[in-house]
């Protein structure tokens, strides 16, 4: 067999020449702009070489710090097109912790949305590697700013060479792009990915069984392209010629509403709190949403109420997926087998309300003190992952021994996996309650309370006891004008947990606390809950 390297140049070369008429549709504050495969080709090709007269050269990192957009796009293939490493940073990190990650990667150069300009006209003396700032907005002439040497990005393009040759000594084990890991604790870790593990990545993400993105779609990635590669589909759309509808900066739910309204949007991925949001907005407006094929989820459990919501009001297919900044991240995605098409809907929706079995090219396993746990449903254990787009390190991080070891990416995640192979997320292992000696699903009990129609979100802490070690405590936040009592959620709870699994207390708040990406930050949350109980 032909040895030939799997890069990303061979990503945005097929879109350049197969599908030059399709479209990227980029909402940035100056309105939509609509651009064809081929003026992406060449305004790449431009941005390459701009770099490279601003002195990028092979392996030096570049930074993003942007929002889903068709500049953002362009950077993604631009910068490791020329053999440099895209580095997308996270936007609502604290200070300290862009000051860290940017220094930590070496970052030569930081591409920045205008409106983001400020956040780093705040630290720029604290980045001692960085030697050029380019701002991205609709304008050619770069804003009032303390930074120097501070670029425009649209200058520089149309500056840049259109005909621009992209690497031809890239080898697919290259570093390609990089990302750091939100960090609820401690410092954020840097994931490096390599170029054959976003092509195969990519790859996995085109299979039928999988999310099946195709020419035809028209993809909208909500997930921000800072994190975790918008979970791979600017890449595996580029590459397909699929159409890309990017939703750009301070999105809302009534924008993305509009949007999957106007441009058709068949497929949009994003995490739980994300699609809350929407449902909202749907459940309030009238809007057309036929297109969507469907609408993935992943970053934390969706509540089976909002499956089923999404499906049966809206009729919209809903597909639970799971994976981390370490996975690239596609691990497991919940579909149904062809034989499981004929149960009952409600053991159905139980399957797909799951993370779903293990995509081909991985492999996973579960262990506990025991060993490796049995294919149950019912025996818990923290999940193992390997495979091709799996990291095997941290970038330049002593902690990298705590997480891989003997093959193995330790996730700190606590799953069940049944005989079907299908995998449950059960907890994280440090948010697990342990009860009188016996464990109980924070995960579980926040899934059953947001399925009454009343709730808008809640989560599920533990509280210290006296007698029984931890108990769960509840923190509820209510839908607009909705009314509820500590006892009616509980008496929803009782027919579906054992007694001694109803949380000890119900706490109604205005807000839970939320990481960068729109997890729910239980470690701020039990903060507040002990400040108020005066823990």
């Amino acid at each position: 067999m032909m040895n030939t390297p799997l890069t990303l140049v061979s990503l945005i070369e097929r879109a350049e020449k197969y599908f030059p008429k399709k479209e990227i549709i980029s909402r940035t504050q100056g309105g939509i702009h609509r651009l064809n495969y081929k003026e992406t080709g060449k305004r790449t090709r431009a941005l390459s070489s701009a770099l490279e007269k601003l002195g990028v050269r092979k392996g030096d990192k570049v930074g993003t710090f942007a929002w889903n957009h068709h500049r953002h796009l362009e950077a993604y293939f631009a910068i490791p097109s020329m053999g440099a490493v895209l580095h997308t940073i996270n936007i609502r990190l604290a200070e300290e912790h862009l000051v860290y990650i940017i220094n930590h990667a070496e970052d030569k150069v930081l591409l920045i949305d205008i409106d983001l300009l400020p956040l780093i006209e705040k630290i720029k003396d604290k980045l001692p590697t960085v030697e050029a700032f380019i701002v991205m907005s609709d304008e050619e002439k770069p804003p009032e700013s303390n930074i120097e040497p501070l670029h425009s990005y649209e200058a520089l393009v149309s500056e840049g060479d259109e005909a621009y040759q992209f690497s031809t000594d890239i080898e697919e084990e290259d570093p390609a792009g990089m990302c750091y890991t939100s960090a609820t604790t401690g410092k954020p870790k840097g994931v490096v990915y390599s170029h054959r593990g976003i092509v195969l990545h990519s790859m996995a993400l085109s299979m039928a069984d999988t999310a099946a993105i195709s020419e035809s779609d028209v993809l909208m990635p909500v997930v921000p392209m800072f994190h975790a590669n918008a979970w791979g589909m600017p890449f595996v759309g580029t590459w397909l010629g699929s159409t890309q509808v990017l939703p750009g900066p301070m999105m809302t739910p009534k924008i993305l509403a509009e949007l999957i309204e106007s441009y058709k949007v068949t497929l949009t991925a994003g995490v739980p709190t994300i699609w809350l949001g929407l449902l909202n907005e749907l459940e309030k407006g009238n809007y057309n949403t036929e297109s969507v094929r469907a609408v993935l989820c992943g970053g934390a459990a969706a509540p089976k109420g909002m499956i089923r919501a999404f499906e049966t009001d809206h009729g919209i297919p809903f597909i639970h997926a799971y994976g981390m900044t370490e996975t690239t991240p596609l691990v497991t995605l919940a579909r149904l087998k062809s034989y499981q098409t004929e149960l009952p809907e409600e053991d159905r929706l139980e399957i797909r309300s799951k993370q779903g079995m293990v995509v081909p090219g991985l492999d996973v396993k579960a262990i506990n003190e025991n060993g490796e746990i049995k294919s149950d449903g019912k025996e818990m254990g923290e999940l193992l992952i390997r495979g091709s787009w799996i990291a095997d390190e941290y970038y330049n991080d002593i902690r990298s021994q705590d997480v891989y070891r003997d093959g193995w990416l330790y996730t700190g995640d606590v799953v069940t996996i049944d005989e079907e192979g299908s995998i449950k997320i059960v907890d994280r292992t440090k948010d697990l309650i342990k009860s009188g000696g016996e464990w109980i699903s924070s995960v579980d009990l926040e899934n059953a309370i947001m399925a009454h129609e009343s709730v808008f979100e809640a989560a599920v802490v533990s509280i210290p006891h006296p007698k029984w070690q931890e108990r769960p405590l509840a923190c509820v936040v209510l839908k607009e004008n909705e009314q509820l009592s500590k006892q009616d959620i509980i008496e929803f709870l009782e027919p579906q947990f054992a007694k001694w699994w109803l949380p000890d207390d119900i706490m109604f708040i205005e807000e839970i606390p939320k990481t960068s990406v729109g997890k729910f930050l239980k470690r701020a949350l039990r903060e507040q809950v002990n400040e108020q109980l005066n823990v």
